[in-house]
């Protein structure tokens, strides 16, 4: 029976996340029968296992909203606001019981009968006891048949096909994480031992391997994905009820609902994202009154969207309000901290929006039951960080405010940084981070502060230092980099002796001993299976003693413009060369090898596919181990170079390059004294001669699914595009088969054999490269 209750309260749980923003759809459509069919079959459901659980509290409310939907679905009720209202109330007590019973305590039943009372009509109690659960005005309650103040644009919910489901509970989740991790880990040195050993068979059976375990980590990963409209199914409730309360009239549209997320980052992102929508109908959204006066419909929208970019996930939430008054912010932080008022004065419009983080800053003079406290926003930004996020806002005066949530993925996945200090990896954050400079450059200063403090000075902005060798008990070295590390507070350098790599990595906990440490924010496991430690930037400028302001000087201009980024490398040649940082997608680490000669061009080998490679300066490609990865509307390409060094702002001037250089060269620009090329990647993607067509090779019979698994990179690199299955119209140059099929494809076919030491055997990938090649020739 304990596991039925169990299974019963999961159930319900569930249920009831997403049954209150159904409900406020129906009171928006009333026609949806949908929509009212699947809040009927939850109530139904819920009083079916009652009998069957004994639970008579949960009975008989249930059956008392069973008894008002089945009068709406037979016709002889209308479903008008205080309907809506009492049904969402009797939804709020059923989940107020069920709690209460999963925790094992007790919960007064005193005006329950007042709720179901509300049920038949607007008396006196039931107006009251309907009023103190669900949050609605008074006047909506008496408006039994008006039409509901609040309108929601959520579209009505598709009908769903059966699927088959089972529940898991987080831990074995996190345990089958690891388990594949290891996997990959005792996978990644298997490969290494296999390379020195010149066994077809068994690099065929690793590569098998290889693929499974891909597979299955990113089952797994999956697994811990849930749809972030499980994150909005609240939102409707919430936007009715916040806006009856404050006599508001706000439409809500949610899009990206698909958008998948890890479960932990939809549970971290409730509260904050709850805060933001009340925030943005209370403070940001006018009366009714107010809106029609400034030309607006009196109906205002509030839009919240998700969306993917990359590893990230964004959410907006979007309001048509009246955006945020920075003038007033600024005179009321001026009121109440006289000494900043002439900092404040000069700020542009960035840093006064900014202002919204302030601890225990608010807009409103008097607190009410939603706002005025000066407890919100700053708490929201902490929490959002502290997750590995990043919020911004883009005010519109007088038009309305965009609040941006930008998290990863994934809490259990994460892209970090790899660095070296005493002898020791360690690994930080990549959202944390936002550059890594060399010390030995002019733009990097290191000022002596006191007794062993030091100060890092960048490009003239001066900002604490922490030797990260004398955080973890090492012999103080002069640093090599700074990283640039951003915190809610502030930013601060932390020196190190090294920087080997940036690699997606799966986190875990760290033993006790080593977290009471105060720094460290876990372990990763690398692809080399030797364990790290995660830092936490937090920690570590807690431990050093720092502690930030925010300071503006005098000579600040009020709305200076952003200089252009860009990276300074040293090219293959031995030059240094810049380029502009947007157009490079990330610096990589390549094996000697990497980089290969094939049909006519040069060519990396990376994520199972073939990227081409610039050639103008004629680098060695066994020799290179660094490369650029450019990306531009789509299209890629690989920059060979020696090393990055560090990024910089380019100067106003750029003194334009003759043409015809041949080396795609835009101009000169001057960094510290030294002329530079500015490398630019127009030209770049211009001047490389890819194919536009790339002709297509047929994998034909019954073993082309092997072929494609083991294959595919091969014939790519050759300069081919590879197929299974011809579309209409397309037309092979020629096929892959093995030799008894050979006969039956379409167009003439390359045949590979079973046999060892014949002239194409199907694991000799040198001869099939110079079968492929000579066909094309």
């Amino acid at each position: 029976m304990d596991d039925l209750l169990q299974e019963f309260i999961a159930e319900t749980r569930e249920t009831l996340d997403a049954l209150s923003g159904e409900i406020v759809g129906w009171e928006a459509d009333p026609t949806d029968r949908a929509r009212l069919d699947a809040i009927f079959r939850f109530v139904h459901t819920i009083k079916g296992s009652c009998g069957f659980l004994d639970l008579p509290r949960l009975a008989r409310l249930s059956h008392a909203a069973e008894d008002a939907l089945a009068a709406v679905r037979s016709g002889d009720r209308v479903p008008d606001a205080a309907l809506v209202s009492a049904i969402l109330a009797i939804i709020d007590r059923i989940g107020d019981v069920v709690e209460a019973i999963d925790a094992g305590g007790g919960l007064d039943d005193s005006g329950e009968d007042d709720l179901i009372a509300a049920l038949d009509g607007p008396c006196a109690a039931a107006m009251e006891a309907a009023a103190l659960i669900a949050p609605v005005t008074i006047e909506a309650l008496m408006e039994a048949g008006s039409e509901p103040r609040t309108g929601i644009g959520a579209p009505a919910a598709p009908a769903r096909a059966a699927t088959r489901s089972v529940r898991l509970s987080v831990d074995l989740l996190d345990r089958m994480m690891s388990g594949v991790s290891e996997m990959v880990l005792a996978r990644n040195q298997l490969a290494r031992h296999v390379r020195d050993i010149e066994d077809p068979g068994l690099e065929a059976l690793l590569e098998r391997l290889t693929l499974s375990v891909d597979d299955l980590r990113d089952i797994v990963t999956r697994t811990r994905m849930q749809r972030v409209e499980t994150l909005f199914a609240a939102l409707p409730r919430l936007v009715r009820d916040t806006a009856g309360a404050l006599g508001k009239s706000v439409s809500l549209v949610i899009e990206g609902g698909d958008v998948e997320l890890d479960r932990e980052m939809i549970e971290a992102l409730r509260d904050p994202l709850v805060h933001l929508v009340r925030n943005a109908i209370d403070h940001g959204i006018e009366s009714r009154a107010d809106r029609i006066l400034s030309g607006k419909p009196a109906t205002a929208e509030l839009r919240v969207v998700a969306r993917q970019a990359g590893n990230l996930i964004i959410i907006d939430i979007v309001d048509d309000g009246r955006g945020v008054d920075t003038g007033a912010l600024v005179a009321k932080l001026g009121r109440e901290q006289p000494l900043r008022a002439a900092s404040l004065a000069i700020l542009d419009e960035e840093a006064r929006i900014a202002l919204m983080f302030e601890p225990g800053l608010s807009t409103r003079d008097t607190a009410t039951t939603l706002s005025g406290r000066g407890v919100g926003m700053d708490v929201v930004k902490a929490n959002v960080e502290q997750i590995g996020g990043r919020i911004s806002l883009n005010n519109r005066p007088g038009q309305g405010l965009t609040v941006s949530l930008e998290v990863p993925l994934t809490l259990a996945i994460l892209n970090a940084v790899i660095v070296e200090a005493a002898g020791t990896r360690f690994a930080i954050a990549r959202q944390s981070v936002d550059e890594i400079v060399a010390v030995n450059q002019t733009i990097v200063r290191i000022d002596a502060v006191g007794g062993d403090a030091s100060i890092a000075v960048v490009r003239g902005q001066r900002m604490g230092m922490v030797r990260l060798p004398d955080l973890v008990g090492g012999e103080r070295t002069r640093p090599r980099f700074l990283a640039i590390v951003s915190l809610r507070q502030g930013r601060f350098a932390l020196a190190l002796d090294g920087v080997c790599d940036t690699q997606e990595l799966v986190v875990k906990p760290a033993a006790p001993a080593v977290m009471r440490a105060g720094i460290y924010a876990g372990q990763m496991l690398p692809d080399d299976g030797a364990p790290i430690l995660l830092l936490d930037g937090a920690g570590i400028a807690t431990r050093a003693g720092l502690t930030f302001e925010l300071r503006r000087t005098e000579a600040e201009p009020v709305a200076a413009p952003e200089p252009v980024q860009a990276l300074m490398f040293e090219d293959v040649d031995g030059q240094r060369r810049l380029i502009v940082s947007q157009a490079v997608d990330r610096i990589e680490p390549v094996e000697p090898g990497a980089l290969r000669q094939l049909a006519g061009g040069a060519w990396l080998t990376a994520d199972r596919r073939s990227v081409p490679v610039w050639m103008a300066h004629r680098p060695d490609l066994a020799a290179v181990t660094r490369v650029l990865r450019l990306q531009m509307d789509g299209s890629e390409l690989v920059y060979p170079i020696r090393e990055p060094i560090e990024i910089v702002p380019l100067p106003g001037e750029i003194a334009p390059a003759p043409t015809g250089t041949g080396h795609a060269v835009s101009g000169l620009a001057v960094i510290a004294g030294e002329p530079l090329e500015l490398v630019d990647p127009l030209l770049l993607f211009a001047q490389h001669t890819t194919p536009v067509e790339r002709p297509v090779c047929l994998l034909h019979g019954s073993e082309s699914g092997w072929m494609e698994a083991f294959l595919k990179p091969t014939i790519e690199q050759a300069g081919y595009r590879v197929v299974r299955r011809l579309t209409a119209g397309e037309r092979p140059v020629l096929a892959l088969a093995v030799e008894e099929e050979a006969d039956t494809a379409p167009v003439p076919a390359i045949r590979l054999s079973r046999t060892r030491g014949a002239p194409l055997y199907r694991y000799d990938r040198d001869a099939l490269v110079a079968a492929l090649k000579e066909h094309r020739t």
